[in-house]
C-alpha cells in the first residue's frame, strides 16, 4: 500500500511541470499582445505597417524620444522634459483622430467609429480593396480641408480608414462632410452648433484631466519601451 501511494505521488509530481510552462507562455503572450495594442493606441503611428518606426520622419522622431526617455530615471528633469515633447507629438495625432471621429459621428457612425479608426501594425497594403481611390481621397482631404497637421506629411494610417469607408460606400460623403466641418484655412476645432444640421448632435471633444492623461501615457510608454527592447534583442 505504501509503494502504490509513493508511485501515485511521483506521477502527479511529474505531470505538473508539463502543463505549467504552457500556461505561462500563453499568459505571457496575451499580456504582451495587450501591451502592444495599448502602446499602438497611445502613439498612433502614422505608418502603422512599419514595426521599426523608422520610415517616416515624424514616427522616427517620436520613437527616438521614447528610446531616449527609457534610458533616464523616471521623474528626473530630463525625463519630464522628454515626456512633455512626447505628449506634444501624441496630442497632434490625437487631435487629427478626434476630427475624424467627429465627422464619422456626424455621418451616423457613432457606434462604429472606434472600430473604423482602429489601425494596428497588422495593417497590410495588399489587403486594401480600393487603394488608388483611397489615396485620391486622402490627397483631396489634405488639399481641400484642414483635417491634418500642415507640418507633417499625410499619415498613412488614414489610407486604411478611407479604404474601409469606400467599402461602405461613404468615401465621398466623408469628403463632403470634411469640407463642411473643417474647411481649408478655418480655425482648428469642432464645428459650432449653428454649423451642424438640427437633427445631428453637437460634437464636442472631451479630454481627460491632465493628470489622468499623463498617467495613462506613462503606462503605455513603459509598455512600448519594453516591447521595443524585446524586438531589438
Amino acid at each position: 500500500m505504501g509503494v502504490w501511494h509513493q508511485l501515485c505521488c511521483c506521477c502527479c509530481e511529474q505531470d505538473e511541470p508539463e502543463t505549467n510552462p504552457l500556461i505561462s507562455e500563453m499568459l505571457r503572450y496575451f499580456d504582451q499582445l495587450g501591451k502592444r495594442k495599448r502602446a499602438q493606441a497611445t502613439n498612433l503611428w502614422n505608418e502603422p505597417a512599419d514595426d521599426t518606426h523608422m520610415e517616416r520622419d515624424d514616427d522616427r522622431e517620436l520613437y527616438n524620444l521614447l528610446q531616449r526617455r527609457a534610458k533616464l530615471r523616471r521623474g528626473s528633469e530630463g525625463y519630464r522634459r522628454l515626456s512633455f515633447d512626447i505628449s506634444a507629438h501624441r496630442q497632434i495625432r490625437r487631435e487629427v483622430k478626434d476630427r475624424w471621429r467627429q465627422i464619422l459621428e456626424a455621418l451616423g457612425f457613432s457606434a462604429e467609429a472606434d472600430s473604423l479608426l482602429a489601425i494596428t501594425s497588422t495593417a497590410s497594403y495588399s489587403a486594401l480593396r480600393h487603394p488608388l481611390r483611397a489615396r485620391q481621397l486622402l490627397a483631396s482631404l489634405a488639399e481641400q480641408t484642414s483635417l491634418f497637421d500642415r507640418h507633417c506629411s499625410l499619415p498613412e494610417r488614414y489610407l486604411f480608414i478611407l479604404d474601409r469607408l469606400l467599402v461602405l460606400d461613404v468615401g465621398d460623403d466623408f469628403l463632403s462632410a470634411a469640407r463642411r466641418y473643417y474647411p481649408l484655412g478655418a480655425e482648428e476645432g469642432p464645428p459650432s452648433e449653428e454649423e451642424l444640421p438640427s437633427q445631428e448632435p453637437v460634437l464636442v471633444t472631451l479630454s481627460p484631466a491632465p493628470q489622468a492623461r499623463e498617467e495613462e501615457e506613462e503606462g503605455a510608454v513603459m509598455d512600448e519601451e519594453s516591447l521595443l527592447v524585446k524586438l531589438m534583442e
